[in-house]
């Protein structure tokens, strides 16, 4: 190489023989990289920063969720996984996201979790493309999802979608989280918003029907009155296909079964923590059953019951303000529970007996 570059710098004197020694070595150094073609082709392909416009993918192109990253790992031999198209991350954050990964693909999702989180701080606060930051707290909402911590999920899912709007990845872990704390409503919005992206997601086709049927049963023909707005997905989101590389499956029955495996742990490892609480309760260890209450919270914010056990608990702890504040939750979900009514205005009766105390102290002073 370093006669190459003598030939472009050099003023037009040099003797024929060099050119021609150069031009041996040029052609010689080509022939050596056409032999690796097969190899490097792929890598090519997956760094084009063509097909990307704002986040969104053309069909045909991978994405970068971290199975999507660890299969295009398989395909571009030595490529580690997270070295995609939108990446432009810095060499310390590219590796924390390379390690998360690798974590991920060998469902070691806790550890996962902790590199991604690394990468997300490494890169917060410095001049980073939103799209970067955006893929790495989807990366990590995928984690929560597989571990069933769908609180967790849908905030970094709102996270990725406010520095990338629209895009499908979060948008489609949102829903499943979303139906699996049994938000429905919230769940449908998503999964028609993803339609209207690419009305081929058959995952998402597939679970919008679904919950259909659910919120009937559940709110009667005036159901769809009761929903929130469905956004208006602009045309420049619409123009940017599925591209099938997420790990939501195209097969039907395998994405219906995949889903109800998750549903069906989130709701066992609720019921765990709540009878636990409820354990507690019982032998009036009330900061423990808080404790347990408030896990239960991650799992369902809308089980009202939760609340209005841990305001109990919080009563029996002279922390009224807390109690309040769960009843109050309750009543905006249900406004006729009886508890969260009666235990509210116990509340109100130790804010009141506090308040009365401290003015009597005070006038001591």
């Amino acid at each position: 190489m370093g006669n190459v570059q003598r030939k472009f710098h050099s003023k037009g004197g040099s003797s024929k023989a060099e050119d021609r020694e150069t031009q041996k070595q040029k052609e010689s150094t080509e022939s050596g990289l056409k032999k690796g073609t097969s190899e490097e082709e792929p890598k090519k392909h997956l760094s084009d920063h063509g097909g990307e416009v704002n986040g969104y993918l053309h069909s045909g192109q991978k994405s970068e969720s971290p199975e999507a990253e660890i299969s295009r790992s398989h395909v571009a031999g030595s490529q580690s996984a997270g070295d995609g198209s939108s990446t432009s991350l810095p060499p310390a954050a590219a590796k924390l996201k390379g390690e998360g990964n690798e974590l991920f693909k060998s469902g070691q999702f806790g550890e996962a979790v902790l590199k991604y989180s690394e990468a997300i701080e490494y890169v917060t606060g410095l001049e980073q493309s939103p799209d970067d930051l955006s893929i790495l707290y989807s990366n990590r909402a995928a984690c929560y999802l597989k571990e069933g911590n769908c609180s967790d999920c849908i905030h970094d899912c709102n996270r990725a979608l406010e520095l990338q709007p629209f895009s499908l990845k979060p948008l489609l872990r949102r829903a499943m989280a979303n139906e699996s704390m049994e938000r429905y409503r919230q769940a449908y919005i998503d999964y028609k918003t993803v339609l209207q992206i690419d009305s081929s997601v058959q995952a998402a086709n597939d679970s919008a029907n679904r919950i259909t049927k659910t919120l009937i049963d559940q709110d009667g023909p005036s159901w769809r009155q009761k929903l929130p707005p469905i956004p208006v997905v602009p045309v420049a989101a619409q123009l940017h296909r599925w591209d099938g590389g997420d790990f939501i499956s195209e097969n039907k029955s395998k994405s219906t079964t995949d889903n109800k495996v998750l549903i069906r742990r989130t709701e066992e490892k609720f019921k765990t923590l709540k009878n636990e609480g409820n354990d507690f309760v019982k032998k009036g260890k009330y900061e423990e059953a808080v404790n347990k209450y408030s896990e239960c919270m991650k799992l369902n914010t809308e089980e009202c019951t939760i609340y209005t056990n841990r305001a109990l608990c919080y009563l029996k702890l002279y922390k009224y303000e807390e109690a309040k504040q769960d009843c109050d939750h309750v009543l905006q979900i249900e406004d006729s529970n009886i508890k969260a009514f009666y235990r509210r205005a116990l509340a109100y009766k130790g804010l009141q007996v506090r308040k009365k105390n401290m003015a009597g102290i005070l006038k001591h002073f």
